[in-house]
C-alpha cells in the first residue's frame, strides 16, 4: 500500500496563499492518480482537485482559477497551491491515492489517505 503524509496547513488571512504538500511512499508513485479532498466540521468530504499519472487534472468549480495541483514523480510528491483564499476554504485537507492512472471526483474510488492538515482562513 501507499503511505501519504500531508503538510503545510496553517492559519492564513483571507486573500492570502498556502502551499500544501503530500509525500508518498510504498507503491510505485508514477502509476497512481492523486487527489485532494477537504472536510469542514459538520460537512461531507468534498472533492477539491485530482491529477492523473501523466499530469492531466480536474478541479472543483469552487476552486477553479485559485488552486493549482501538481506532481513530481521523481520526488513522489503532490502539491496544492492555494491562492486568493476565502473563509469558505477553511477545512481539513486530505491527500489521497488511487490506482488506475486517472483520478476521480468520488472519494470512494481512492485506496489510501493521509492524516489531513488543517487550513484556517480568517476574515
Amino acid at each position: 500500500q501507499v503511505h501519504l503524509v500531508e503538510s503545510g496547513g496553517e492559519l492564513v488571512q483571507g486573500g492570502g496563499s498556502l502551499r500544501l504538500s503530500c509525500a508518498a511512499s510504498g507503491r510505485t508513485f508514477s502509476s497512481l492518480a492523486m487527489g485532494w479532498f477537504r472536510q469542514a466540521p459538520g460537512k461531507e468530504r468534498e472533492f477539491v482537485a485530482c491529477i492523473s499519472y501523466n499530469g492531466g487534472f480536474t478541479y472543483a468549480e469552487s476552486v477553479k482559477g485559485r488552486f493549482t495541483i501538481s506532481r513530481d514523480n521523481a520526488k513522489k510528491t503532490v502539491d496544492l497551491q492555494m491562492n486568493s483564499l476565502l473563509p469558505e476554504d477553511t477545512a481539513v485537507y486530505y491527500c489521497a491515492a488511487k490506482g488506475g492512472l486517472y483520478g476521480s471526483q468520488s472519494a470512494t474510488r481512492y485506496d489510501s489517505w493521509g492524516q489531513g492538515t488543517q487550513v484556517t482562513v480568517s476574515s
